[in-house]
C-alpha cells in the first residue's frame, strides 16, 4: 500500500495540475465534452482500453495480468451553474456562470491519477479495475444512465469518493450504512379561481391554499414519521398569481424529499398527495401532485466500507478515519450499489488556514488540495487490495 501511495505522491504535481485545468473549464451535465476529451487523451496515452458512452462520459477497464475478480471506481466530472467568488485564484473559472462548486474536478483528477499507478502495476493485479468516469452527476441522471450503458455488467464490487469540506483534509469517513439519503422531486398544481383582489367572495384564492399546504405539511414530518427515520420536506420554490390586484387561480409548487428507507418514502408520498387533496378540498380548489422518486439513499456496504477503514487505518492512522453522521444530501453513486456491495467515502478537504471549509455548491467553495493525495491512494490502494486479497 505504501509503494502505491509513493506513486501517488510523484504524481501529486500532475494531478494538481489536470484538476485546475478542469477548474478553469467548468462543463455542465451532459455537457462534459472538453473533460471527456482529456480523460481519453491520458487513458489512451497509457494503453487502458476504453469505450465513450453516450453523450459524454468514458468506461476504461484496466485487464490485471492474473483473473479475477472486478472492481470499479468511480469519478462524477459535471460542474454546476453557479458564479465563481474566488476571484483571487489563478485558476478561476473563465467560464461566468460555471464552477465546479463541488469539486468533481478533484474527483475526476484523483482517478486519472489512481488509472495512471495502476497501470504501473498491472502485472500484479489479479482482476480487472474498471474505471467509471461520469456525466451529469448534479441532475442525479448520469448514474442511471452509466448503468444503462454498462458500466456494472461484470462487476464485483463498487467504490466512489467525495471531496468533503466537512470533514477535515487528512480524514476520511466511510460508515457501514446510511450515508447520503434519497432525494425526490415533488410538483403540485393547485387550481382556485381567479378575480379582482377588491372581490374576493366569488373567487377561490389559491395563494391561500398554497400556503396553507405549506404550513400544514410540515406536520407530515413532525407527527406521523417515526422520528428515528430521518426526513426532510422542504418546499423551494412557489409560483402564485400574476398581478398585485388579481387573485390568484394557479399556483404551483416544486419541492423536495429525503430520506434513507423505503417506508418512509412510501408514507410520504401517501400523504403528500391526501395533504394536496384535502387543504384544497377545504378552500373548493383542486390540487394535482407529480411525485418523481430521484436517487435511492446510499447504503454503504458494511464489509466493504469496513475494509475501506482498514485501508485508511493501515495509510494513515486510526485517528485519520472521521465518524460523519449520515447527510440528507443526495447522490447518485447509489445506483451502481443497488445490485452488488460497494461504497462510498467522504475524503476530507476542509482546512480553515486555506479557506477551504465553504460549503459545497457556494460560490466560495475551494478544495485543499492534500485532499486529493488521499483521495487518489485510497482510490488505488481499494482497487489492487480488493483484487489481490
Amino acid at each position: 500500500m505504501n509503494k502505491l501511495a509513493e506513486e501517488v505522491d510523484g504524481l501529486f504535481d500532475e494531478m494538481v495540475a489536470f484538476r485546475r485545468d478542469l477548474h478553469a473549464h467548468p462543463e455542465l451535465q451532459w455537457e462534459e465534452v472538453r473533460t471527456t476529451e482529456k480523460i481519453a487523451a491520458v487513458l489512451t496515452e497509457l494503453d487502458i482500453p476504453f469505450v465513450r458512452t453516450k453523450p459524454t462520459g468514458i468506461i476504461a477497464n484496466l485487464v490485471g495480468a492474473h483473473p479475477g475478480k472486478t472492481v470499479a471506481l468511480r469519478a462524477d466530472m459535471d460542474a454546476l451553474p453557479v458564479y465563481e467568488l474566488n476571484r483571487e485564484l489563478s485558476y478561476r473559472s473563465v467560464e461566468d456562470g460555471k464552477m465546479h462548486a463541488c469539486g468533481h474536478d478533484a474527483h475526476t483528477a484523483m482517478l486519472v491519477t489512481a488509472a495512471k499507478v495502476l497501470k504501473k502495476y498491472q502485472n500484479e493485479l489479479h482482476g480487472t479495475v474498471r474505471f467509471i468516469f461520469q456525466p451529469s452527476e448534479e441532475n442525479a441522471e448520469g448514474a442511471d444512465e452509466m448503468v444503462r450503458q454498462g458500466a456494472v455488467e461484470g462487476v464485483d464490487n463498487a467504490f466512489g469518493i467525495h471531496i468533503w469540506s466537512q470533514v477535515p483534509v487528512g480524514q476520511v469517513a466511510v460508515d457501514p450504512g446510511s450515508a447520503f439519503a434519497s432525494a425526490d422531486v415533488v410538483t403540485i398544481d393547485f387550481k382556485g379561481k381567479g378575480g379582482h383582489g377588491a372581490m374576493p367572495e366569488g373567487t377561490i384564492d389559491v395563494a391561500v391554499v398554497a400556503s396553507s399546504f405549506v404550513m400544514n405539511a410540515q406536520a407530515i414530518v413532525a407527527r406521523e414519521v417515526n422520528p428515528l427515520n430521518p426526513v426532510v420536506f422542504t418546499v423551494g420554490k412557489m409560483e402564485v398569481g400574476t398581478r398585485f390586484n388579481v387573485i390568484a387561480e394557479n399556483a404551483r409548487l416544486e419541492g423536495t424529499v429525503r430520506c434513507f428507507d423505503e417506508a418512509t418514502q412510501n408514507r410520504m408520498i401517501q400523504r403528500i398527495n391526501e395533504y394536496a387533496d384535502h387543504v384544497a378540498g377545504i378552500y373548493g380548489a383542486t390540487a394535482k401532485v407529480n411525485y418523481r422518486k430521484g436517487t435511492a439513499p446510499v447504503i454503504n456496504e458494511e464489509s466493504s466500507a469496513l475494509f475501506a477503514q482498514s485501508l485508511v487505518t493501515d495509510l494513515y492512522g486510526i485517528e485519520a478515519v472521521k465518524h460523519e453522521p449520515p447527510t440528507t444530501g443526495g447522490e447518485d453513486f447509489s445506483a451502481y450499489i443497488q445490485s452488488i456491495p460497494g461504497c462510498f467515502a467522504l475524503v476530507g478537504s476542509g482546512n480553515p488556514e486555506k479557506d477551504t471549509e465553504w460549503a459545497h455548491h457556494h460560490g466560495r467553495f475551494n478544495i485543499d488540495e492534500e485532499g486529493m493525495r488521499v483521495g487518489a491512494t485510497l482510490y488505488a490502494n481499494y482497487a489492487f487490495e480488493y483484487l489481490n486479497k
